[in-house]
Order: C-alpha cells, then sequence, then structure tokens
C-alpha cells in the first residue's frame, strides 16, 4: 500500500473521494488524531473533524459538549476556555487535545488537494458572533480546503452570510429517515427536495449511505436528485464488519453500488483498507493527480 493510499476509488473511470471519518484512516486509530491530521495535510486526504465552541468563542476538535466521554478533562467545552484546555489529552490515544490554533497552524501548510470537513456540534445559538468571528480567523485564506457542515441549517445560512467562500454541507439524513418511516417514501422524498432547495446554498449533502441504497432500492434516487439540484454527495458512514479480514463480497457489492448512483465521496474509518479491496477486486485506482 503506498504512502498515498485512501484518498479514492474509480469506477468507469470517475474518481470518488474517500474521506477520513474523525481523522481516521484505520479503526485502530485515535479518533481525532494530530498524527493522522498531518499526514492528511501532507498528502491532499480529504477528512472529518468534529468541532465545539469554547466559552472564549474558539473551538475544540470533541464530538459531544462534555469533555469526560472523550478526554482526560472535565466539564462542558462550552464552559472552557483555551487556558483549562491546553494540558488535556483524548483518552485514547492519550495526544494533546486539538484546539482551533492548531488547525489554523496546520491549513497554512496544507497540500492544495486537502479538504477538511468542519462538522459543527454547537448550534448557531451556542456559537454565536464571537465563534464566527473566530472561523473567519482561523480559516484565514485556506477557505479552499474547509467545508462546513450542521444539522443547525441556521448556522450553515449564518456561514453562508459571514463566509460565503467557504463551502458547506448539510445533513437531512435524520429528517428523511423520520419522514419516511412515519408518513412513506413520498414524504421522504419532500424532505430531500425541501433540503435541497432550502436557504444555505449547500454545495454538498451528506447521505446515511443505507438510506440512500435503501431509497435507490424502492425507486428513489436520491444521489440523482442531488446532483440535479446541484449538490455533492458524500455517503456515510461505510466501514466493513471485520477490518482484519477485509471486505466481504457484500461489502465490495455495497461499494460499486454507491459508486455507480454517483457517490462523490464516501465516509469510512478505513479508508486505505477500501482502496486495497478495491484493487483487489480487480478495479484501477490511479495515482492522485
Amino acid at each position: 500500500m503506498s504512502h498515498n493510499s485512501g484518498l479514492h476509488l474509480e469506477l468507469n473511470g470517475r474518481r470518488t473521494r474517500l474521506k477520513w471519518h474523525q481523522l481516521r484512516k484505520r479503526l485502530a486509530d485515535p479518533v481525532f488524531s494530530l498524527a493522522v491530521m498531518a499526514e492528511g495535510f501532507a498528502v491532499g486526504a480529504s477528512m472529518e473533524l468534529d468541532l465545539r465552541v469554547r466559552a472564549d468563542g474558539g473551538f475544540a476538535v470533541v464530538h459531544d459538549d462534555t469533555l469526560e466521554s472523550e478526554t482526560d478533562g472535565r466539564g462542558l467545552v462550552s464552559a472552557s476556555r483555551r487556558e483549562d484546555l491546553e494540558g488535556v489529552r483524548y483518552a485514547v490515544g492519550g495526544e494533546p487535545l486539538i484546539l482551533s490554533e492548531d488547525l489554523a497552524r496546520l491549513l497554512s501548510g496544507a497540500h492544495p488537494d486537502t479538504l477538511v470537513q468542519f462538522d459543527m456540534k454547537s448550534d448557531l445559538g451556542v456559537i454565536g458572533s464571537a465563534g464566527l468571528a473566530h472561523l473567519v480567523q482561523i480559516i484565514g485564506a485556506n477557505a479552499a480546503n474547509i467545508i462546513v457542515s450542521a444539522t443547525d441549517l441556521a448556522l450553515i445560512a449564518a456561514m453562508r452570510e459571514t463566509m460565503p467562500e467557504v463551502a458547506r454541507g448539510i445533513d437531512p439524513s435524520e429528517d428523511i429517515w423520520e419522514a419516511w418511516e412515519k408518513d412513506g417514501l413520498s414524504a421522504a422524498s419532500d424532505v430531500l427536495d425541501a433540503a435541497l432547495a432550502g436557504p444555505t446554498a449547500a454545495g454538498t449533502i451528506y447521505l446515511h449511505y443505507p438510506l440512500v441504497l435503501k431509497a435507490a432500492d424502492n425507486g428513489l434516487d436520491m444521489i440523482a436528485a442531488s446532483h440535479d439540484a446541484g449538490l455533492l454527495v458524500d455517503a456515510w458512514t461505510f466501514n466493513p464488519a471485520r477490518p482484519d479480514e477485509g471486505l466481504t463480497e457484500a461489502e465490495i457489492e455495497t461499494v460499486r453500488r454507491l459508486l455507480e448512483l454517483g457517490a462523490d465521496q464516501i465516509t469510512t474509518d478505513e479508508a486505505p483498507l477500501l482502496e486495497a479491496a478495491w484493487r483487489a477486486a480487480g478495479h484501477t485506482v490511479s495515482a492522485p493527480d
């Protein structure tokens, strides 16, 4: 496996990027690894990390609103300042907690193909004007390497006003699932259409990959609908059941279906393994440009 493996797959001459979920190339990596992120910045990977706002308007790279579940720290992230967090380490792996200031430093030397998804876990009401101003500062001249996503559509709309040059992503998957379970496929399609036509002017939509496949099985091509609306599609989060054994034939078929449907990106915690399995199944993966 080459050093630059795990960046994309190909089918019929079309590339689909692989996104490193929560800064992991492998499930065995600790979540939010600074070392993996630095490698991704060097080779031009697509990566995702979660951001929670701090009390001083900066951000910390964590998923939950409290520090206990992911780090050796204590308390609400939103009640913590930069100086409170500088000695905090992730519970798994023991690496230092990544702060937004670290992101700004590393972004300055990122490979031009790098794309980092800032998945905002704090809502606009918590982030406020101070948090938005901080995002402007840390993104700086690296807007082309960033996409900001959130379930809070008000936050994405605010990002459109504050930093129109930064790509935006939305994830209506939960709402689509709920509509489908309650009122059927037609209702799910309506929710998708509303999200695609919403005020965020997003460029990417994140769709739960089982949702994409189930909809296709029932005659609704969510990826085609998204493409028709001008959005790229990230199908999340595909991982093999037994990474130590590679991908099963059924798992390879799942990947094939996502590529045939036209997914522009697949989120995974096992990017190099997916590429290796795809090659082993007889598919060429060309070197990055």
